[in-house]
């Protein structure tokens, strides 16, 4: 089958470059926010294959085009055609999650002694990813695009007030994307606050290797690195207690298929309508180890998740409204349209004690690293 690439140009570009780039990097206005804020759409070509259109609304990825075992490139990830969707139709695809991500219970945390209130998500008892205005609602300053032999990659930093969202202190926060020459892409996370504060930092991605709006992803083959999960309540909030996964719906520590197990009704499984749960994964030592691997059969793109975090969520696009959610080219993402790999500290740790900490410290900094890796077989 003869290769195509559907990569040309970038989608509604019509304007010139808005600044001078290296080689490798092109740069195109995208429109204005829901706020009226003018956002940037910016393209890294990988040595090896990948294209990866990213903006500085939410440091965010908007397009990710993958090599299937034929050489034809699709783009593997969710999003929006126009940047203010990302605000009205999909807030989180793709963004970069803060400060804190996931769920705080109540949307309230003590941290010494005092009591610190995050605005909560719509009819819902929690906050979740860092308050409705969160890092992922934000316009990042380009701070540079940067080079090494292996990799091309853009350098985001959003510095967040003292007070905002109700998290104590000044926060600045650099996100590094980069695209290697060996199809990966890598994310960097460094944080820095001048209050004592919780930082839990993470990407909103949502895949599906055969294609954004293909069909769903219940048939790709999922591996995860883990043997617990943290035990949830009703309303998802971590109970404190982890959760071995053998003989349930939760055991990937052999790889089968998504969908293989939807139709279990455990008490873990009704509570997040499927796949929505923190996975705690081996080793948690801060060295960056492999978390999972996806492998969609009929392409051949595989697709393996490395990080330096402890847990990851995995959601499967569980609740999606009647007829699914429009993403790019006007195709819809249905129900388990796409699966999200979102590594990070686990949910509600600010007010978990025995989980590991996620309160950084003034002088201290915080750093993560994320990768996924594609490939084909």
């Amino acid at each position: 089958m003869k290769p195509t690439s559907p990569v040309r140009r970038i989608a509604g570009s019509r304007v010139g470059f808005v600044q001078r780039m290296p080689p490798g990097v092109t740069a195109l206005p995208y429109g204005k926010t829901a706020a009226g804020e003018q956002a940037h759409l910016y393209r890294v070509m990988g040595a090896g294959g990948l294209v990866a259109d990213f903006t500085d609304f939410g440091a965010r990825i908007v397009r990710l085009y993958v090599p299937d075992k034929y050489g034809n490139l699709a783009d593997v990830v969710t999003g929006c055609d126009e940047v203010a969707q990302f605000t009205t139709v999909d807030r989180a695809a793709g963004a970069t999650i803060g400060r804190v991500a996931n769920r705080i219970r109540d949307g309230k945390f003590v941290l010494d002694g005092k009591t610190n209130e995050i605005p909560r998500s719509a009819n819902a008892s929690f906050a979740c990813h860092g308050g409705p205005q969160g890092f992922d609602q934000k316009i990042w300053k380009l701070m540079e695009a940067v080079r090494r032999p292996d990799a091309t990659g853009l350098r985001f930093e959003y510095v967040s007030p003292d007070g905002e969202m109700g998290f104590p202190g000044r926060c600045t926060v650099t996100v590094t994307h980069w695209i290697t020459k060996d199809n990966i892409w890598r994310i960097e996370y460094e944080a820095r606050v001048d209050k004592k504060c919780p930082v839990n930092l993470t990407n909103h991605v949502y895949f599906n290797l055969k294609g954004c709006g293909e069909g769903t992803v219940l048939d790709h083959e999922l591996q995860i690195f883990a043997d617990k999960i943290t035990e949830t309540d009703a309303y998802q909030i971590p109970t404190g207690k982890f959760l071995d996964v053998k003989d349930t719906p939760f055991d990937f520590t052999t790889p089968h298929k998504i969908g293989a197990r939807m139709k279990d009704q455990s008490e873990q499984f009704r509570f997040g309508n499927g796949y929505d749960h923190n996975w705690v994964l081996r080793g948690a030592d801060g060295k960056l180890a492999q978390a999972a691997k996806l492998v969609e059969p009929a392409t051949g793109r595989t697709l393996e998740v490395w990080t330096t975090e402890p847990g990851m969520q995995v959601y499967a696009c569980n609740k999606m409204p009647e007829g699914g959610r429009v993403s790019k080219g006007g195709k819809r993402v249905v129900q388990h349209g796409a699966v999200a790999f979102e590594t990070q500290h686990f949910p509600d740790s600010p007010n978990r004690p025995e989980f590991p900490s996620v309160t950084l410290n003034p002088g201290d900094e915080f750093r993560s690293q994320t990768e996924y890796r594609f490939g084909a077989r």
